[in-house]
């Protein structure tokens, strides 16, 4: 995530729990609207799935959001009066960039949705390009992450807002 010239850097951030992640989670649902798409990197374990449910709690979904790694793309209504769909997607089983072209993410948050998907990273060349990108890794306290929030040149006129957002997680 290292910025092109002219760009600014990734957003680091900081959380000290499962359930600070989910509140980051939460906050950053704020600053999404229809068409977004965020894509989340990190190893097994580094909270992609906790950072999702925040996600979802904040776009107003009622249901427990689990990781679709064996149904690859789930469907959730919210209760926002923008955002309808929260779709979180689970790219780690497909093997080609073919198949994340086959899932037809962009397509879906065309209209109402916002698309969430773990192991993003792999989905990038794809879907990357006016996407959120954030990538979690474990802190020193084995509870908290360290976050990097990495966003694309269309992000320029929310960033402010989105920053703000999240600010009380800066990390120094």
């Amino acid at each position: 995530m290292t910025p092109a010239a002219g760009e600014h850097p990734p957003v680091r951030l900081r959380t000290k729990s499962a359930h600070d992640t989910r509140a980051l989670g939460a906050a950053l649902a704020q600053g999404l609207r229809p068409g977004d798409v965020v894509l989340l990197a990190g190893d097994l374990g580094a909270g992609k799935t906790t950072l999702a449910q925040g996600i979802a709690a904040g776009l107003g979904v009622a249901d427990h959001v689990t990781s679709p790694t064996f149904t690859l793309v789930r469907s959730y209504p919210t209760t926002t009066p923008t955002v309808r769909t929260f779709l979180h997607a689970d790219v780690y089983r497909l093997e080609h960039l073919g198949e994340v072209v086959d899932l037809a993410i962009g397509e879906l948050v065309e209209d109402d949705a916002v698309a969430v998907v773990e192991w993003g990273d792999m989905a990038e060349p794809v879907l990357g390009r006016d996407a959120l990108s954030v990538r979690l890794a474990p802190d020193e306290d084995e509870d908290g992450r360290l976050v990097t929030v990495g966003m694309a040149p269309s992000w320029e006129p929310r960033r402010a807002v989105l920053v703000g957002l999240v600010s009380q997680w800066a990390s120094t």
